[in-house]
């Protein structure tokens, strides 16, 4: 379990003030200026003796990412874009960031921007976070005024100016490039890679886009050092996270755990345990509705981290995690979320645009049990087919929740196409 004393996000329930007085007095803006002083190199090092990966959904080591901004200045201008557009369904952990704890962004905007060499950096946040963009621009006027950002950032001699963008609520503008088509003033479409941001990015100039979570916690990083971090979870997997339980739950909640934690302590130490006892589990989506699903039996003693659950062919995703008991229909259940991609798809990949409109057809048949057995297997083909083939990720979440039901659920659907056949009447003899 997690000791109070290393958590990072200390107002994660709103339950302290949240504007810059508040923020300092919880440590927020300590020695940011001793931080720039590292250079442009000490940072970033620290950031990957840390370990530190993604806390987006990839997973990808952060201080790796942030190397491959260009080492000079050039004629191009670096950017960093932070991207707060939260779409992914069961996840909320960026939200309660940027209402209850924003200035920890602000300060993180500024120390990675300066790693990598970025003088401006975005805010790109859904347009439906009306109240978590006020309070997000509230902190950065803040900042300002108080010579934290701006000219000069907190004396350091960088200038570093940060603006807020509303996006219109596409999920696709979650891709990072689309994100940056949508930051241009374009229709939200994936780009093709290579080239990638670091060198084609934001108009056209080096750019580096990296979620909330991820650079809000860099500043206690180094204030507290890369082996403090590293000392948090498990290796490769390292630091304090932000897990979203939602679902059948009898108190869905955020908490900031340690990555590694068990599922099963995490739900029933947090979130008071599944709705009629861990016997009535009938499954969990471990990492935002775009990953596999789990059974019970694999949700007894897995590990809530990147790697742990790529062994079960999951993912920790966003850590969102969406509890189901055995009162829930998982077949309708994948079908809603499969909906769900089909309305989402930007439509530029073939296999994305008609295959996940196909597979939302054929699980609604499945419901019903009207369809044949051979389907099943058409349908985990199909999936596959389209998984690794689309210019973005979006292909991949809409086949994994199909996957992970026919991986797991199969004599489900069995039984429903059995008990449709057995249902139709007999032609008279």
């Amino acid at each position: 379990m997690l000791r109070v004393e290393d958590r990072v996000f200390g107002n994660l329930y709103g339950e302290h003030d949240w504007r810059l007085a508040g923020a300092r007095s919880r440590g927020a803006w300590d020695g940011t200026k001793a931080m720039l002083a590292l250079g442009r190199d000490g940072i970033i090092d620290e950031i990957k003796k840390s370990d530190l990966r993604g806390r987006g959904g990839a997973g990808f080591p952060t201080g790796l990412k942030w190397s491959f901004m260009p080492k000079q200045p050039g004629e191009r201008p670096s950017y960093l874009v932070v991207n707060a557009d939260e779409s992914e369904p069961g996840t909320c952990k960026d939200r309660d960031i940027l209402r209850f704890d924003p200035h920890l962004l602000v300060e993180g905007c500024l120390v990675s921007g300066f790693a990598m060499g970025a003088h401006v950096g975005y805010i790109y946040i859904r347009g439906e976070f009306y109240n978590e963009a006020a309070n997000l621009q509230v902190a950065i006027d803040e900042a300002y005024a108080a010579g934290l950002l701006g000219r000069d950032a907190c004396g350091s001699g960088w200038d570093f100016d940060l603006y807020v963008h509303r996006g219109a609520g596409a999920y696709i503008c979650g891709e990072e490039t689309a994100l940056l088509e949508s930051l241009e003033g374009k229709k939200g479409m994936p780009r093709l890679k290579p080239p990638f941001p670091a060198a084609v990015g934001l108009y056209g100039c080096p750019t580096t886009v990296n979620n909330v979570e991820t650079i809000a916690v860099a500043p206690t990083i180094l204030r507290r050092g890369a082996s403090w971090w590293s000392a948090i979870g498990r290796p490769k997997n390292t630091g304090t996270k932000i897990f979203c339980i939602s679902g059948h739950v009898n108190r869905p909640c955020n908490v900031e755990e340690e990555m590694g934690i068990p599922l099963k302590e995490l739900i029933e130490r947090h979130a008071g345990g599944v709705r009629g006892g861990w016997d009535n589990l009938l499954a969990v989506i471990p990492g935002g509705s775009s990953v596999p699903l789990l059974p019970r039996p694999i949700c007894d003693t897995v590990l809530m981290d990147f790697d742990s659950l790529r062994e079960v062919k999951s993912g920790l995703g966003t850590a969102a995690v969406i509890v189901m008991d055995k009162s829930t229909d998982i077949v309708d259940a994948i079908a809603r979320l499969s909906h769900f991609y089909m309305h989402e798809s930007c439509g530029q990949c073939t296999p994305c645009r008609e295959g996940a409109g196909w597979m939302y057809r054929v699980m609604k048949r499945l419901v019903l049990g009207h369809a044949r057995l051979g389907e099943i297997d058409d349908l985990c083909e199909v999936s596959r087919e389209i998984e690794g083939h689309t210019i973005c990720a979006l292909g991949d979440a809409a086949a994994w929740p199909i996957q992970g039901l026919i991986r797991h659920f199969r004599p489900e659907l069995e039984r429903r196409i059995a008990a449709h056949e057995s249902s139709r009447p007999r032609a008279a003899e």
